[in-house]
């Protein structure tokens, strides 16, 4: 069961930057004993996926930054995020029999392309209502929620369950919301 919040907890911000939890995963994985990668998920944990992901990581947090830019990077992000949400879910609950890696991956790609949504949803409203001048600051945030649920995610699996809890009651206010606005409005 910690295994399934582990890999949900960092399904969540590979929504938001898939080389955060993605460097998490390998990082803990070679250096501490929060996680156990196995075949073929162990390869995030080689020197050289290290690398690569500090380097796409760079990219990524600059990128972001930039007003436009940042849309063209979460056009491009569109297949990658979502992909290594799946790959997290999947290498998070490989050593569990009960559950099936196909659910696992659809889990995964679910959970971080809907956060994925989300934020390509919410940044044209921020650069058109700031002209971009919050573009750098929402994106630190989104940066800094993604450092924050992976760590989560790996020291405090069970933590996971409160926070996707919370999601659900938020989504579940703003529906409420907007059917009684709608309401109003008919």
């Amino acid at each position: 069961m910690f295994e399934l919040f582990t890999g949900l907890g960092l399904a969540l911000p590979a929504g938001l930057n898939a080389y955060i939890p993605l460097l998490a995963v390998a990082l803990a994985d070679r250096y501490t004993g929060l996680i156990q990668l196995s075949q073929p998920y162990d390869i995030l944990s080689s020197p050289a996926a290290i690398i690569l992901l500090l380097v796409l990581l760079s990219i990524e947090l600059l990128a972001d930054k930039i007003p436009l830019i940042d849309h063209v990077n979460d056009l491009i992000q569109s297949a990658i995020r979502p992909a290594a949400g799946a790959v997290l879910l999947m290498a998070s609950t490989d050593a569990v029999d009960s559950i099936n890696p196909v659910l696992s991956m659809l889990l995964g790609l679910t959970v971080a392309g809907s956060v994925h949504t989300a934020k390509t949803t919410f940044r044209p409203i921020v650069t058109a209502t700031t002209g971009g001048l919050g573009n750098p600051i929402v994106s630190a945030s989104e940066d800094g929620a993604a450092i924050a649920l992976s760590v989560l995610a790996l020291v405090a699996p069970i933590a996971i369950a409160f926070v996707l809890g919370g999601i659900v009651v938020l989504i579940l206010l703003v529906l409420r919301r907007r059917r009684a606005r709608s309401t109003l409005l008919h």
